[in-house]
Parts: C-alpha cells; sequence; structure tokens
C-alpha cells in the first residue's frame, strides 16, 4: 500500500507531499490545472523505471513523462526529487530518485537514488556511485552506472528478495487515463502492463485471462451487476495469432453478439474497471491510479461505478481517483478527499485534506464557488 509520495520542482509540484498511510481510496478534487495529472506522471516515471525504462532521455518518449522542460518554473538549479514509501509485507520501503541538469548538459542525470526497507539500505547511489548492500551475506558491492542511468532496473539479487518485490509492486501499478476510442477488442499478444490511455486494453484482457484463467468469474460477476443482460463474452481468433474480443447479450431468448470496439465509451470503462478488480485479485495487491474514472458514464451509473470501485480496493490493494462529479465526490469520507489549489500557473500547487477544511454550508456548492479553499 503507498504510504507517501513527495515530488518537488517537477512541473507544478513543489515540496509536495501526499500521505495516504492506512487509505485503501482516497479521492483528489481540485480545479483544472492544479496538478492532479502531473501526480499521475510523477507516478509514471517512477513505474516506467522499474519496468525497465532508465535511461532520462527515453522517458520523453513516446510519451512525455520527463525532460529538462520538466523543472518547475525552469528552474534548473534545484534538482527534480521523487520520495516514495510503500508498505509491502508489512516492511516499509522507500525508494528516493533525485535528478539534476548541470550548465551545459541537455539531458537530465541521476544526482541520488537509494532504496531502504525498514531504513535499511539496499542501494545508495551517488552519481556515478552504486553501493549495494547485499545483506545475507552482510558484504557491500560497489560498481559505476552511467551518470544517465536510473540504478533501480540494473540492480539484481542472487535470489527473489526484497529488491524484486518493491520493483514488482512499481511495476504493476496501474495508471490510467483512458481515451475508449483507443480501446479495441483486437489483441496480437498479451501484457500485464497496461498502458495509461487504455490503447493496449485487449493484450491485457488477454493477458488476465490467459495467466490468471479464474479472473473471468471475477469479471464476468462485475460486469452483469453493471449489465444485467450481459451473457459472456469471448476471444474469437482471427487469424495465427490475433483474437478479437466478442461481447454477448440476451434477454427473452433473444441474443445479440457484439464486437468489443462497437461498446459505448461508458460500457469499455465497465470492462477495463472489471480487469483492474480482477488483476488486483489475481496477481495483485496493486495501486491504481485513475484519473476522472466518471468521464464517460451517464449520471445514473457513476455512483454504482464509484462504489463498486471502493468497496473492491477496501477488502485488497489501493485506489486513488480523481474526479469533478459530485457523485463521485459525496462517495469519499472527508478524511479521504484531497483538495488540491493553485490560485495562479506562477504558484506551486497546494495540497489539504477536506477534513482541515469542510465548509459549514454544501460541499459541492462551495467548490462550484471557489469558496472552499482558504
Amino acid at each position: 500500500m503507498l504510504q507517501r509520495l513527495y515530488v518537488h520542482n517537477f512541473r507544478c509540484l513543489e515540496n509536495f507531499e501526499l500521505n495516504l498511510a492506512g487509505m485503501p481510496s482516497a479521492l483528489l478534487i481540485g480545479k483544472n490545472g492544479t496538478g492532479k495529472s502531473t501526480i499521475a506522471a510523477a507516478l509514471q516515471v517512477l513505474q516506467s523505471i522499474a519496468r525497465g525504462t532508465n535511461r532520462m532521455r527515453d522517458l520523453a518518449a513516446p510519451e512525455p513523462l520527463l525532460s529538462p522542460k520538466d523543472f518547475a518554473r525552469g528552474r534548473a538549479d534545484v534538482p527534480i526529487r521523487f520520495e516514495v514509501e510503500v508498505l509491502l509485507d508489512q516492511a516499509l520501503y522507500k525508494y528516493v530518485l533525485a535528478l539534476e541538469l548541470p550548465r551545459g548538459f541537455h539531458e537530465l542525470r541521476v544526482l541520488e537514488e537509494q532504496l531502504s526497507v525498514d531504513d535499511r539500505p539496499i542501494f545508495l547511489r551517488q552519481q556515478a556511485q552504486v553501493t549495494f548492500y547485499d545483506i545475507p551475506q552482510a558484504k557491500e558491492v560497489k560498481f559505476l552506472v552511467d551518470w544517465h542511468l536510473a540504478a533501480l532496473p540494473i540492480v539484481q539479487e542472487q535470489s527473489v528478495g526484497a529488491l524484486h518485490l518493491f520493483k514488482t509492486w512499481l511495476s504493476q501499478m496501474v495508471i490510467l487515463s483512458p481515451i475508449p476510442a483507443l480501446m479495441k477488442g483486437v489483441s496480437s499478444g498479451e501484457t500485464l502492463e497496461p498502458k495509461r490511455d487504455g490503447s493496449n486494453f485487449a493484450q491485457w484482457f488477454l493477458g488476465v485471462l490467459s495467466r490468471y484463467p479464474a479472473s473471468y468469474t471475477r469479471i464476468e460477476k462485475y460486469l452483469k451487476d453493471l449489465m444485467p443482460d450481459l451473457l459472456d463474452f469471448l476471444n474469437k481468433p482471427i487469424g495465427a495469432d490475433a483474437k478479437n474480443l466478442q461481447v454477448r447479450f440476451a434477454q427473452n431468448q433473444a441474443l445479440l453478439q457484439v464486437e468489443f470496439d462497437d461498446l459505448s465509451d461508458g460500457e469499455k470503462c465497465f470492462f477495463l474497471a472489471a480487469l483492474v478488480l480482477a488483476a488486483n485479485y489475481a496477481y495483485g495487491p496493486l495501486f491504481c491510479f485513475w484519473d476522472e474514472p466518471d468521464s464517460y458514464l451517464s449520471l445514473s451509473e457513476v455512483g454504482l461505478f464509484a462504489m463498486a470501485l471502493r468497496k473492491a480496493f477496501e477488502e485488497r490493494g489501493q485506489i486513488l481517483v480523481t474526479s469533478h462529479n459530485p457523485e463521485i465526490i459525496r462517495k469519499f469520507s472527508d478524511e479521504n478527499t484531497f483538495i488540491l489549489n493553485r490560485k495562479t500557473h506562477l504558484e506551486p500547487t497546494q495540497i489539504r485534506s477536506l477534513s482541515e477544511l469542510r465548509p459549514s454550508g454544501d460541499l459541492i456548492q462551495a467548490l462550484t464557488l471557489g469558496d472552499l479553499w482558504e
């Protein structure tokens, strides 16, 4: 479970700290431009490194996650800093990554990097020098790494241990801001690493079902709660390696078969949510960041959708969502809701718990009028 995220000098986030200890679900609210998507980008930088993209310049493409222009207000003399604390198997993992851009450099380089478990170092790194602590052997191993490379994907343990556990958790984070038009039903392979826009949904769907067949029942149950006329779904072979997701509906002995591509945007989001929950149980517990999950849903569906997600993650894993929707906001407690605020684009993002800012009148009206933050 994510306990703490700290980000400094990255876009609009300066000395920014989000504390989620003990919260299986939480909500971020705030006006456009206050930094909600930037939080997702910070998490995605760490996720991409854990997945093996360790060269700093490679984090700028194909998605613009991190580049020299990301220093807050162009302050390249102050390092960009990411810190994440995660509770795994009752042990507290802390990973730190600080990046700098010395004068005359065109690519970010690593100033500092470290991973510790319960304050016990796994590896420490200052610029090019890495010190790895092989705890079972009670010895230190020192080696040099190109200062433009993150060490996390490079350092290897002799056996599966703390480093492997943390990298796996970090790489398996689910970070979503889906675009249903990009979500297709045709897959020519499988993966357990979904893309933020949902464009490899079919590959992720096939990957989860292929490796964890029991997930079908969980996905089916969730979808039938939202779409009672759903009969079943199947991946139909359409070539040597390709498959096409088909969805069947039935009522009063009538049968309708629909390609996944032809579902509505909201129905595609139902399938995505079902897959998130199935993955959380199959190979989790997972951390999920979902940017505005209500964007493509009707008003009558939003509340049920939000509660189903919250309930599922109360049992296992953790979910952090953003929203402007009153129905979503009402489903979260004050303690689990955080307000982001920026008065102008020249100021950094501020964050406070709603429990600190609770208005005397109606919360939604206060948000609409902009009277909540003092």
